[in-house]
């Protein structure tokens, strides 16, 4: 009897369930279709890594700062913070969070210690997450921020979302001590949305979106991620576009589901992508702006496609819900995406409340409001290209506390192997260096890697695309060029280490070199033959020298400079000739020689530690870095070779390289 009861119960079950379902197949389909997500507390809350790069902690920015990042690891012990930062202050605030907040400071930077957010992109796949979030760092995240990241990573394939900005310019609101509750007044408080009032607002504000992807299979669009500056805007909607593109992720909007929170700063404003007829007024003579908007137009398909948030699926939620709304069709999505499309589901009527459509309608409608945020209508230009800093200002920004600056000069041909100097010298902590350019190549080239250039008005024209080496007429009239720009400097009441992009640093050689005293000038040597003195005729390299800023030093370089105008020769006989006398006439042993009317020294440097091209065979050696480091070399210099491709060739090869032209970042 037990037996036919229970089998009684089971088959009036099916029945039933049978029934429920031809009955909900009979019934009318709704215009709008819902479905609904599990419930979230049947899901572990995944991994989740945010990326941000803060201003120093100091004055009222370092404030926001601390409250805006106190505010996420609040949110959940499974979330983590990393600081791209170079500043001290980072560090310090970083501590007292233990392991969920760490600095990372080896990435590239510009020389305004301004990150690269391809560079950040890349360095954030060092560390293990399930999600990555990239966002600004004076933004408050509430707690539907984790409950949206949770629905997105139950998606069933790799996604990006994003969550445009509220400007909210008041927030009277601060976490207690523990950092768990949110206060007003000394009174606990729960911030939502209408906690806020009237008081917030849209914003298209670019650098404040919320930028967030799983760590799946698929990349996040095609192509390469160009050199941003972050914080400096566009490259959000860059990538949001490249990722819709190139339909390798499930890309929706997430504005309504997480409240990006942004503490007002009309200060930052400068540095939003906005409307069309705001452009000219907000991001008049930003530079940096530009330089990101200029990358936009030629990279990827951003210059040909604009970007339209009406035709990006949103997530919304209504009745505790989670609902995908494609606003240019009529219905709702299920959450299952198939790479290729959404899986579309038609679930009845009946099953949803009225005001769960009701809000559905509402939502959409609000925020397609917000739809005005468009790439095409302002980011997208090009032109040129021009650091509003002069000579003067940069020498002020780069040099070090002995004002002293590190000067190379580089044109157009020369763009990678002066990238893989400059990464060089940034691996080796060093940041007072400056970059002449040649040609206007070069100086926008070098404008969008974040260096501190400046064109010379004197350099010779036409030599962007030549084969300016050694012992071409171009080569000749190049090399004259750098000896003015020191004189120059040396009279600004800078001293000068003037080093060639061929030069490879192994360690800084300023602590040795700032160690020869005044009316000291200390220059490498050519000599190659080991047992011959390093100071005889014409074996000064002025590829690489160090000059101070006193009056024998500048009164010397006038004369080699007005001696290096009437020669047919490069500027390096002019140096020996001038400096040491014709044919050697003022040497003094195997390594001084004295200039008589200024009564200037000059020092040629000990070959072991700064060998040139030739000594010792170097360059010929198996592992070039080992045996260099093994003699204690500090720098070596790429010379006694003919052709800039040879050059270039020999110096990869080497493995002394340190830049990687497909991605524009240095190498780790």
């Amino acid at each position: 009897a037990l037996l036919i009861g229970l089998w009684s119960v089971w088959v009036s079950g099916v029945l039933l369930i049978a029934l429920s379902l031809y009955a909900t197949q009979r019934l009318p389909l709704s215009k709008n279709r819902i479905f609904s997500h599990t419930s979230f507390s049947d899901l572990d809350t995944p991994k989740i890594t945010i990326f941000t790069a803060p201003a120093p902690f100091t004055g009222s920015s370092g404030t926001k700062q601390s409250l805006a990042i106190r505010s996420w690891l609040a949110l959940s012990p499974q979330i983590s913070v990393i600081l791209f930062s170079q500043h001290h202050s980072a560090a310090s605030f970083a501590k007292s969070f233990g392991s969920r907040a760490l600095v990372e400071s080896d990435i590239d930077f510009t020389f305004l210690g301004v990150p690269f957010f391809h560079s950040m992109v890349a360095k954030s796949r060092a560390f293990k997450s399930d999600i990555y979030v990239f966002m600004d760092t004076e933004t408050i995240l509430l707690p539907d921020f984790v409950l949206a990241l949770n629905y997105a990573h139950n998606l069933d394939d790799d996604w990006l979302l994003f969550a445009s900005p509220r400007d909210v310019p008041n927030f009277p609101f601060y976490l207690d001590e523990d950092r768990k509750h949110w206060l007003k007044d000394g009174q606990r408080i729960r911030i939502q949305e209408d906690t806020l009032g009237s008081s917030w607002q849209w914003s298209c504000c670019d650098s404040r979106m919320v930028i967030a992807w799983n760590n799946g299979v698929m990349p996040l669009h095609h192509g390469v991620l160009p050199p941003f500056l972050y914080g400096k805007g566009v490259y959000n909607h860059w990538l949001i576009n490249e990722a819709l593109s190139s339909g390798l992720r499930f890309v929706f909007d997430a504005s309504w589901t997480i409240s990006n929170i942004a503490l007002g700063d009309s200060r930052r404003q400068s540095n939003c992508l906005v409307k069309s007829s705001n452009v000219s007024d907000i991001e008049k003579g930003s530079w940096e702006y530009d330089c990101n908007s200029h990358l936009a137009a030629v990279y990827g398909l951003s210059s040909l496609h604009g970007f339209n948030y009406s035709a990006v699926m949103k997530l919304v939620k209504c009745d505790s819900q989670y609902l995908l709304n494609n606003a240019t069709e009529d219905f709702l999505h299920t959450y299952a995406y198939k790479r290729k499309s959404l899986w579309k589901r038609h679930i009845p009527n009946c099953w949803r409340s009225k005001t769960t459509l009701a809000c559905v309608v509402r939502t959409i409608k609000t925020r397609n409001e917000t739809s005005g945020c468009s790439l095409k209508d302002g980011s997208v230009h090009t032109k040129t290209l021009k650091l509003s800093f002069s000579l003067e200002s940069l020498l002020a920004i780069t040099a070090d506390e002995n004002k002293t600056v590190v000067l190379t000069v580089a044109g157009y041909s020369y763009k990678d192997m002066l990238m893989s100097w400059v990464c060089r010298l940034r691996r080796l902590r060093i940041t007072n260096f400056l970059v002449s350019s040649l040609d206007y190549e070069t100086y926008q080239f070098s404008v969008m890697q974040g260096l501190p250039v400046f064109n010379d008005p004197s350099a010779p024209s036409n030599i962007s695309f030549n084969d300016c080496h050694f012992g071409t007429e171009c080569f000749q009239r190049v090399t004259k060029v750098k000896s003015r720009l020191v004189l120059k400097i040396l009279k600004l009441g800078y001293n000068v280490l003037l080093s060639d992009v061929d030069v490879y640093w192994f360690k800084n050689p300023l602590p040795l070199l700032s160690s020869f005293g005044p009316a000291t000038l200390a220059a490498q040597s050519d000599e190659y033959n080991q047992t011959r003195p390093i100071n005889l005729p014409r074996r000064l390299n002025s590829g690489f020298y160090f000059a101070r800023s006193d009056a024998p030093t500048i009164s010397a370089m006038g004369k080699v400079v007005r001696h290096a105008a009437t020669s047919g020769l490069t500027e390096q006989p002019s140096f020996y000739d001038t400096l040491c006398g014709e044919g050697g006439s003022t040497r003094k042993g195997d390594n001084r020689c004295v200039e008589p009317g200024t009564n200037l020294t000059v020092h040629f440097l000990d070959r072991n530690l700064f060998p040139n091209g030739a000594y010792l065979g170097l360059w010929e050696r198996k592992n070039v870095k080992s045996a260099c480091k093994k003699q204690g070399c500090l720098v070596l210099h790429n010379n006694w070779i003919s052709g800039r491709v040879k050059k270039l060739e020999r110096q990869v090869i080497s493995g002394l390289w340190d830049y990687d032209i497909t991605t524009r970042m240095c190498l780790v």
